[in-house]
């Protein structure tokens, strides 16, 4: 009669506990809701961009330029000017308003990013490494451009870590979602 006390307590213990240790590994992180909001908002620059900078009747100073690691891009006459975080419209009036400064009366800039910083994608694909980011591309074509799912990938959804507004964040998002320039791609095991 103990024993069937003991053995009644035990699996109600075990399945009250079940649930906690079920979601404790699945490791289950909804994306963000500022993950979709930062595929509509304006490119951001930072380190990895080429930019193709033209500065009208200005062939000197009209080249392609690397965003580099501290974020800056170096511009003859003007030096180093910082890009990480900008938008290509505040770069162009940056860029604008030190030549300005002595150099050119009235400078008409025009930028647009020549390529964009990799992505890199993880896990169950055919060749995981460091891609190239296209404008517009989604989780499946980044898959895709990878070599594919593994026989044993979840091909429902995926876990990207995406740095927003300075802060490196992680989410699951489905496979027809927008992916961003320096994404990271992670292609989890299936579980059955």
């Amino acid at each position: 009669m103990a024993f069937a006390g003991t053995l009644k307590s035990a699996i109600i213990a075990v399945a009250a506990l079940a649930p906690a240790v079920i979601a404790g590994c699945s490791g289950y992180h909804p994306a963000p809701k500022a993950f979709q909001e930062a595929t509509i908002q304006p490119y951001r620059l930072d380190s990895g961009d080429r930019l193709r900078v033209t500065v009208f009747e200005q062939a000197n100073l009209t080249n392609t330029y690397m965003v580099d690691q501290a974020g800056y891009i170096a511009v003859p006459l003007i030096g180093s000017v910082p890009a990480r975080g900008k938008t290509i419209q505040e770069m162009e009036s940056i860029i604008a308003g030190k030549l300005r400064q002595g150099y050119l009366r009235d400078p008409d800039v025009s930028i647009e990013v020549a390529n964009y910083r990799s992505i890199y994608i993880m896990g169950e694909v055919g060749q995981a490494g460091q891609y190239s980011y296209v404008a517009g591309m989604t989780v499946q074509n980044a898959i895709a451009v990878a070599g594919g799912f593994s026989p044993r990938a979840n091909q429902a959804n995926v876990d990207v870590t995406r740095k927003i507004n300075g802060k490196i964040i992680t989410g699951r998002v489905s496979i027809s979602d927008p992916i961003m320039a320096g994404d990271t791609i992670y292609v989890r095991e299936r579980l059955f």
